[in-house]
């Protein structure tokens, strides 16, 4: 399999027509650098703009750390307020579609939501309705109350009603919001969130940025990138590390993100002791240039995902990948690098294979690694040409 660099996508796109673009709109909580706005900022840059024109409805009024630049590359960035009350959420949803559409295509990223959002897509006309299914929350669902199974069910019988295609970044993703049976309905398919892989092709000064965070030039740094939300698990993350520092103490710890439970985090760092140790970098433009020259070894020990897009950048980067086995195997596409543990193991045996990993990184050089990402559905390039065909079926 063979996908062109993402440099190469828009001089394959610059297609000659005196027609309209078609129009997209996002829907998306808001524009921060979480995985499923970053990918969509990729699909942004690389995506023929003359051709498609993206817009992205988010649920906040609070700039965004991609608002700027989405603004700048032509698209809108259309505050949609309101969704806990569905009835204001409708008259302000259905006032945008009218305002500044028409558009032709409404693609949603709000897991259940999604089933109101495409209904209402429906009302207004709009013919190609996408719920897209980034995570696996299948085993959250299952532990919800009754008032909130109710709407999940309501939600999920109005995405299979309203929506024209459905996507998945993974089969457990698609599971979750499309139902065990979805690969039997034709709408529903995988389609994988690829990266852009062309930072990962630029040499780093490593030493510059180790410097910049504060992090001797001869540390260990284990790095993570994550929303501080529960579903990442920082706490265990910090198991882990303590358990490092105690075999290595020249042992560093790089948290990249923010997120609601950064204080409590901040809080347990103090009560461990752990305050030299670890660096909260906050959101971060240059993850690509950190994960190459910076981090030493990748740390995925989260609860449950869709296909995480740092798992598919920290394999392009050639990190050693140390990962939950509840996290889909089809992300796995550089398994030399890859291992995966059970949660119940405990920080010691995480912290065990934490030590081995700097082997696992001369088993494959990066060089291999980032020609593996480039030829597969990982690679942007891939995302950008099943879209214009989702979005321009004939």
């Amino acid at each position: 399999m063979h996908y062109t660099d993402s440099t190469d996508i828009k001089e394959q796109n610059q297609i000659s027509t005196k027609q309209p673009p078609i129009r997209i709109l996002h829907v998306v909580g808001g524009m921060n650098r979480g995985g499923i706005e970053t990918w969509l900022m990729h699909v942004l840059r690389n995506i023929d703009r003359d051709r498609f024109h993206m817009d992205f409805v988010v649920h906040t009024e609070k700039p965004c750390p991609y608002d700027d630049e989405a603004r700048a590359l032509g698209s809108k960035i259309i505050p949609c307020l309101s969704p806990a009350k569905p009835w204001l959420y409708d008259r302000n949803f259905k006032r945008i579609l009218r305002e500044y559409g028409p558009y032709d295509v409404v693609h949603s990223h709000v897991h259940h939501f999604s089933g109101y959002v495409l209904w209402l897509a429906k009302q207004v006309g709009v013919p190609i309705r996408i719920a897209h299914s980034h995570n696996d929350t299948s085993e959250v669902d299952a532990h919800v109350n009754f008032l909130r199974r109710i709407y999940l069910n309501l939600m999920k019988g109005a995405i299979s009603r309203y929506a024209t295609t459905g996507l998945a970044a993974s089969g457990f993703a698609g599971a979750s919001l499309f139902g065990q049976d979805w690969s039997k309905d034709p709408r529903w398919r995988v389609l994988y969130c690829g990266v852009d892989l062309t930072p990962f092709q630029t040499p780093v000064d490593g030493l510059a940025l180790r410097q910049e965070l504060g992090i001797p030039k001869d540390a260990f740094v284990l790095g993570h990138v994550g929303r501080f939300e529960e579903q990442k698990n920082h706490l265990f993350l910090l198991e882990i590390a303590a358990a490092v520092i105690q075999k290595e103490p020249l042992t560093r710890l790089l948290l990249i993100g923010d997120g609601s439970l950064r204080p409590v985090i901040e809080d347990i760092i103090k009560q461990m002791g752990l305050t030299p140790y670890v660096i909260l970098a906050g959101l971060r433009s240059d993850v690509p240039q950190l994960m190459q020259s910076v981090m030493d070894v990748f740390l995925l020990p989260s609860f449950h995902e869709g296909l995480p897009v740092v798992g598919m950048e920290a394999q392009a980067a050639g990190l050693p990948l140390i990962l939950s086995d509840v996290i889909t195997e089809e992300l796995d596409r550089v398994k030399p690098l890859i291992k995966r543990l059970s949660l119940s193991q405990g920080a010691s045996e995480w912290a065990k294979a934490v030590l081995e990993s700097p082997s696992l990184k001369f088993l494959y050089p990066q060089a291999e690694s980032l020609k593996s990402m480039k030829n597969s559905s990982f690679n942007i390039a891939y995302s950008v040409q099943e879209f214009t065909k989702i979005y321009d079926p004939q």
